[in-house]
Parts: structure tokens; C-alpha cells; sequence
């Protein structure tokens, strides 16, 4: 997920005044580079370009992270929902409450309360809500 607060440029508002009707007077800043990074550093919530150049880094192993994320969160989801069909289909059950229970502790232990949330997100993405 991006830095929705560095992507904002800062509150809300067009730099007119309420009505729209005409430009809002604001103090100019002392200096412009006090105020905002310097061309080329926008997004990263820094103007010290060593900062800036490694916070771009980061974010593209962060974006390579996201997208295998959602790809594996597709497969998980299209097998398991395949795992639920195929039981269904030779009479078994709709879920395994067992084997739901097993993949929440999984989570639990490796990542504590958020990892038992991932897991519920995990379970319903492949079984629908219940």
C-alpha cells in the first residue's frame, strides 16, 4: 500500500477560496526547499535525496512484494474453492471446521492477533463467508 498521506500533496483543497471564486492569499514560504522536497524526491516525505533514493528502493521490492501477494492470494483461493468442490461433490461437507481451525493457530502462532485476522480474510476469500 502507498503512503496516502505523501501522495495527498497536503490537505484537501483546490488553492482557491471557499466560493471558488479566486486564489486563497497565502504566505509565501520562506524557502521552498522547507517546504517541499525537491523535484525528483515527491512521494517520499523527505528532501535529503540519499533519504529519498532509498525509500524509492524499498518501494519497488515493496510493490514486487504486493503484486506475489495478490497472486498467491488468487491461487490460495481458487484451490481451495476447487478443495471445497471436489468434497462437495463426493458427498462431503461444505467445510472442515478442523482443518479451518488449523490454518487460524498456523497464523496465530507465526503472527499473532493480526495473523488469525489474515487468516479469517484467507479462509473466506476460498470459501465465501459462511
Amino acid at each position: 500500500m502507498t503512503d496516502v498521506m505523501e501522495q495527498s500533496g497536503g490537505p484537501a483543497g483546490s488553492g482557491t477560496t471557499p466560493n471558488g471564486t479566486g486564489p486563497v492569499d497565502r504566505p509565501e514560504p520562506a524557502s521552498a526547499s522547507a517546504s517541499e522536497p525537491a523535484p525528483g524526491n515527491r512521494g517520499t516525505g523527505t528532501a535529503e535525496p540519499a533519504a529519498a533514493a532509498r525509500i524509492a528502493e524499498i518501494r519497488v521490492r515493496i510493490d514486487e512484494i504486493d503484486r506475489a501477494l495478490i497472486e498467491l492470494w488468487q491461487e490460495r483461493a481458487a484451490l481451495s474453492r476447487e478443495v471445497g468442490a471436489t468434497r462437495m461433490a463426493s458427498g462431503g461437507t461444505r467445510l472442515v471446521l478442523s482443518r479451518e481451525q488449523e490454518i487460524l493457530e498456523r497464523f496465530r502462532a507465526a503472527l499473532g492477533a493480526d495473523g488469525t485476522q489474515l487468516a479469517l480474510l484467507l479462509l473466506r476469500a476460498g470459501r465465501g463467508p459462511l
